[in-house]
């Protein structure tokens, strides 16, 4: 692979290096969304991070931040591992699939540990594109924001967080 930008002699490798360092973040949620175990979740952040390589010598600042184009890539390498997984799983023997403990304050009530547990089984639950949506949506991000990396509508977001907000209310809070 060409290490330049088509055209000049600028090598795109620290500049990648740092953009990537700034927005990790994004990468680590998207792989604790879609990952259950830490080992997966280090590969997924890997394969993120060596598929936006891949693609970032066609990035153009122009039409999008690094961020979005960045979101809606580890959403889509995410959600690729997930159903080349489903598929494995569907077509060999089933694996463990308990969750680990949550990682916490383990200074935090122990009410509180449970409440973030139950809440990352139930987004463990959701379908690939309401997960992703969820995560976008708990990471402080606008509807037209969620809309833009998704690739569907502002109102089919606003939709989609309605009966995902009720979704989860109902499950976590059975009684209410």
């Amino acid at each position: 692979m060409d290490m330049t930008r088509p055209g000049t002699d600028i090598d795109l490798r620290p500049h990648f290096a740092a953009l990537l360092e700034q927005h990790r973040g994004i990468v680590l949620k998207v792989a604790r969304g879609y990952c259950r175990h830490p080992e997966d979740r280090l590969d997924l952040v890997q394969e993120i991070s060596v598929q936006a390589w891949a693609a970032f010598e066609d990035f153009d600042p122009a039409r999008a931040r690094f961020s979005t184009w960045l979101y809606r890539l580890a959403l889509n390498v995410a959600i690729s591992q997930w159903r080349r997984q489903q598929h494995r799983q569907r077509h060999h023997a089933p694996l463990d699939d308990a969750l680990p403990a949550v990682t916490t304050n383990e200074r935090a009530p122990p009410e509180q540990r449970h409440a973030l547990h139950q809440l990352e089984v139930a987004i463990h639950a959701l379908p690939p594109l309401d997960r992703a949506l969820l995560l976008l949506h708990l990471d402080d991000h606008d509807h037209r924001q969620i809309a833009e990396v998704l690739g569907i509508s502002v109102a089919n977001v606003s939709t989609r967080l309605h009966r995902l907000r009720q979704q989860l209310r109902t499950r976590l809070n059975p009684t209410d």
